[in-house]
């Protein structure tokens, strides 16, 4: 199940991303309530847990728009209002279900399985791209009987690219959704992660490639 988290406090929302992708989920992040339609309008997703308090757009405006351009999409609602009011408001304009914060994660994973249930689907199995498999829950890189651990950020990076098969990711891309700073040293850092995972496909004797489309970004290829 693909899960779009729109979150604008950058720490919870990519601990929430981290817990997600352990469970097994494949996870977006969006980090204000403009970008967070845009992702949701794309049709991708399976579920959302939508903020309420967002900058740009807030989230009851988020839910509003998917709703009347015919949406149904699960949407799980994060708030830190406690009032009853507030949580009417939320399921009025067409939300699932909500949560309160602070939560606790296995509030937050039961609410999820319950989504997944509704829509008769499971966790996504590990992602394959060629001769590799991505372990979802030991963050190992899998080529036969061949295994490397990967980095969270190195983790991230091939989840990405395998999740964007056929497509080229830019370094934009990497930056926007692992790095909290878009500085230049993000930017870096994307060129330094990248030769770390193709020494790590080379040492598993992998046919697949992480190829350079200079001045765009990054693709896979066998």
């Amino acid at each position: 199940m693909k899960i779009l988290v729109v979150e604008d406090e950058k720490g919870l929302a990519e601990a929430l991303g981290e817990i997600l992708r352990i469970e097994g989920y494949s996870v977006e992040l969006a980090f204000d309530g403009k970008i967070g339609l845009e992702k949701a309008l794309t049709g991708k997703f399976d579920c959302m847990i939508l903020d309420i308090m967002l900058p740009f757009m807030n989230g009851l405006d988020v839910l509003s728009c998917i709703r009347v351009k015919g949406m149904d999409m699960p949407v799980l609602l994060l708030t830190a209002k406690s009032e009853v009011e507030d949580k009417i408001n939320g399921l009025d304009c067409g939300a699932d279900d909500y949560l309160t914060k602070p939560f606790e994660t296995g509030e937050l994973l039961a609410r999820i399985r319950a989504i997944a249930r509704r829509l008769n689907q499971v966790p996504d199995i590990n992602p394959k791209f060629g001769d590799i498999t991505l372990d979802l829950k030991k963050f190992e890189l899998i080529c036969g009987n061949n295994t490397v651990v990967l980095g969270r950020k190195e983790f991230r990076m091939m989840e990405i690219l395998i999740s964007n098969t056929g497509n080229i990711v830019t370094k934009e891309n990497f930056v926007n959704e692992i790095w909290e700073n878009s500085d230049d040293s993000a930017y870096n850092n994307v060129e330094v992660y990248i030769s770390f995972l193709r020494k790590k496909l080379n040492l598993i004797h992998s046919k697949v490639q992480i190829k350079t489309r200079r001045g765009i970004g990054y693709c896979l290829e066998v």
